[in-house]
């Protein structure tokens, strides 16, 4: 007889490490999701206003994706194939290519990395040395780039650099610079970029590169203004100095545009691609290079997994259903608008606080870690997925599927507003 161990969580403490954490905030056993819905093995059905932290930007199991797998699967399709010649790739390379470089006026390379985020980070520090001969690299307040050394120097969490140790180690080579708003409204934060860059005494050597988020994803959703995002990419110019755009969470239409920085007066030397590249919530990583500086050597950065086929399959569909016309796109800015309004009102029910981000990577700043907890884990009872950010977890953020149904998404919505009204009459119940 056939034990049901499906709804039981005791083999995750007794085997799995300490470092696992979205269990903690979402404590079930998950068993099956399908579009923007997740449901555990009791049979309870959740809205996802999480999306894989922005790998699932189309939903989940999307049926055309997920069609084009079990084809390519069940056709003895190539599973692994090192950074070899597939059919696979090459119709990703073309599919990116013809539907989201030349229509932008890019000719960028696409390297194909580890397929984390992170990897593509490494990979673009390592270059932007090489190419320029410079070793200091630019972050900013409240940035994240990954959890890898050469990544995890460039971000800004002290929590999350913690996990290294007390010693330099790989954290060095790196100047945290504020971004934009860091010092509140009114603060040039720009000018100061500049005159520490610029200034021989100022201890801050000559940069290979500026990296940054056009918005901050985990620093709590900080949208850099399109002056900033200008004014950084110019003074990198002036200086010899390179540009590299992290476009990991708030890439793939995240930010209302497939590029976080289009409309711009920005022309990246690097991207950094991860999250949604795939499509489907499958490994996949690249860094976007400008041809001039594609000067690698074979196998100077490589690894087992570079390129994901399966991934390649699924990237390209989403490429072709989603990117071909605008109207994916136009369809993303209008839920955007319906975003800011629902935020609104959750923004009026909490004293002091404030909407943050853009397009669909939007949040409301609480004003505080323990109220964002408390929103976010009645949220959950009531049968939404939704995480905070920031660097004392101030920000309810939401990264809903940009796939998500209008009436779906207002009635997450919906929950998020009913959460945040109890959660904020406990407190002040609490305090009377």
């Amino acid at each position: 007889m056939t034990t049901d161990h499906s709804a039981d969580k005791s083999v995750f403490d007794r085997r799995e490490s300490e470092a696992r954490s979205y269990c903690r905030s979402f404590d079930t056993v998950f068993a099956s999701a399908s579009g923007s819905h997740m449901t555990d093995t009791v049979g309870k059905t959740y809205i996802d206003f999480l999306a894989g932290c922005s790998s699932l930007n189309y939903g989940h199991n999307d049926p055309d994706m997920k069609q084009a797998l079990v084809d390519h699967i069940s056709a003895d399709g190539i599973a692994h194939g090192l950074d070899m010649y597939t059919e696979q790739k090459a119709a990703f390379l073309r599919a990116y290519e013809d539907i989201i470089l030349k229509p932008r006026g890019m000719d960028h390379k696409v390297m194909m990395t580890g397929p984390t985020g992170t990897n593509a980070v490494e990979a673009a520090i390592k270059l932007a040395r090489k190419v320029t001969g410079r070793r200091n690299v630019v972050s900013f307040t409240n940035g994240f780039h990954g959890m890898t050394m050469g990544a995890l120097a460039l971000t800004g969490n002290a929590g999350k650099r913690a996990g290294a140790g007390n010693s330099c180690g790989g954290l060095c080579g790196v100047t945290h610079l504020p971004y934009d708003g860091a010092f509140g409204e009114g603060v040039d934060t720009l000018e100061q970029i500049r005159m520490m860059v610029n200034n021989p005494s100022s201890g801050v050597d000559k940069p290979a590169a500026f990296i940054f988020e056009p918005i901050q994803g985990e620093g709590g959703l900080n949208a850099a203004s399109q002056e900033w995002i200008e004014g950084v990419g110019k003074l990198a110019k002036e200086i010899g100095a390179l540009i590299i755009v992290d476009d990991i969470q708030s890439g793939c239409g995240r930010s209302g545009t497939y590029f976080g920085f289009e409309g711009m007066d920005l022309d990246p030397d690097m991207i950094t691609q991860a999250k949604s590249l795939s499509g489907f919530g499958l490994p996949l990583a690249a860094l976007l290079i400008k041809p001039e500086h594609d000067i690698w050597k074979p196998a100077e950065h490589n690894g087992t997994f570079r390129g994901n086929t399966h991934a390649f399959v699924t990237g390209r569909v989403a490429l072709e259903k989603f990117w071909k016309t605008e109207d994916f796109q136009q369809q993303v800015q209008e839920k955007a608008v319906m975003l800011t309004a629902g935020l609104q009102a959750v923004a009026d029910a909490v004293p002091g606080a404030k909407l943050k981000g853009r397009g669909m990577m939007q949040g409301v700043d609480v004003g505080s870690g323990d109220l964002a907890g408390d929103i976010c884990a009645r949220c959950f009872e009531k049968g939404l997925i939704i995480e905070t950010s920031g660097a004392h977890d101030e920000v309810v953020k939401v990264l809903a599927p940009l796939t998500t149904p209008t009436d779906t998404f207002r009635k997450g919505l919906a929950i998020l507003l009913e959460a945040t009204q109890d959660a904020v009459g406990t407190t002040q119940l609490a305090a009377e």
